[in-house]
């Protein structure tokens, strides 16, 4: 039967319909996801974190100008990390990632509905972050850089790697709530040790090295420093003075150790934010922050810089040097 000219119309759209809907399904399954990443201060540690996560996310599936376009913002100054915060939620990305505390409390500031996951982050629970560590709630998750128990385990190191000090200082950025229960614990086991504990607020260049040059000039001293980007960002400096004064110090992160610092004891910051982008690939796909658990390190790294040892008279108990994961000669 001859198919008329209203029905033909309707029969060629239909078809024409048909056709586009694949098109249709594949432009919406392929669009563009947006993650907004704050990363803090520009530096070797902070790039190698970043490259680790954007690696990691490429081997899920995810590459940038493909199907993932990712907002990055370097701070220069403390006082940016707000306007960068403010600045990539107003971009409406789908997910952020924050890089430790100083990236995370600005972001939770400036949203209360975007998922954020964190990576190097000490104590979230305490600091009012997440509700749990298995059960986060609210929109954060992610990874915790160390219980500050590890803190002590950094004065244990420095005795057990120097044992004539008698003093010791402790490095720390004061505007951090990590600093003072980093600081507590140092302070609780010291007297066990035969200990004496001082502070060194972190701030300027100039302030760092009066404080440590100060502090050396008494005998049998020794340094701590504590997590911080201000410590990352004056690293050579604190190594540079550790190293004229002849003080041993302890590190949380090996980048010290391999620039000439002494010893480090700390967490695997690249697998954090290989972690991270996991959990980023998991919430574009669907899953929520609040029902995914934030995870603590399962394994500390042990470095030890034996030229500086040796440097500074030294000898490193054969023990200790067994039990490092990577001894620099």
């Amino acid at each position: 039967m001859p198919v008329g000219r209203g029905n033909r119309r309707a029969f060629i759209a239909a078809l024409v319909s048909a056709a586009a809907w694949p098109l249709v399904a594949r432009a919406q399954s392929g669009r563009v996801r947006r993650i907004g990443v704050l990363m803090g201060v520009d530096e070797p540690d902070n790039r190698a974190s970043y490259a680790a996560f954007v690696e990691a996310l490429q081997r899920l599936g995810w590459t940038e100008g493909r199907n993932v376009q990712i907002e990055t913002r370097w701070v220069g100054s403390r006082s940016d990390f707000g306007r960068h915060a403010t600045d990539l939620v107003a971009l409406a990305p789908e997910v952020l990632v924050a890089n430790g505390i100083a990236s995370l409390a600005p972001l939770l500031q400036a949203t209360h509905t975007v998922p954020i996951v964190f990576g190097a982050v000490p104590d979230p629970v305490g600091a009012g972050f997440i509700e749990s560590m298995a059960r986060p709630g609210g929109n954060a998750t992610g990874f915790v850089q160390s219980e500050y128990t590890l803190s002590g385990k950094w004065l244990e190191l420095l005795k057990e790697t120097a044992p004539n000090v008698t003093r010791t200082a402790v490095l720390r950025d004061p505007l951090l709530p990590n600093a003072i229960g980093q600081y507590a614990v140092i302070q609780s086991v010291a007297p066990a040790l035969g200990v004496d504990v001082t502070v060194i607020n972190l701030r300027d260049a100039g302030d760092i090295e009066r404080a440590v040059t100060a502090f050396a000039g008494s005998s049998n001293g020794g340094l701590i420093v504590t997590t911080s980007a201000l410590a990352l960002t004056h690293r050579e400096l604190i190594i540079a003075l550790a190293a004229k004064h002849k003080l041993p110090a302890v590190y949380w992160r090996r980048s010290f150790v391999a620039s000439g610092g002494l010893i480090s004891y700390g967490f695997d910051i690249l697998q954090q934010f290989r972690g991270a982008a996991g959990y980023v690939d998991r919430i574009l796909k669907g899953e929520k922050p609040a029902d995914l658990p934030a995870q603590a390190p399962s394994k500390y790294e042990l470095v030890i810089n034996l030229k500086t040892a040796k440097a500074l008279g030294l000898d490193v108990a054969h023990s200790l040097l067994a039990r490092a994961d990577e001894v620099i000669e």
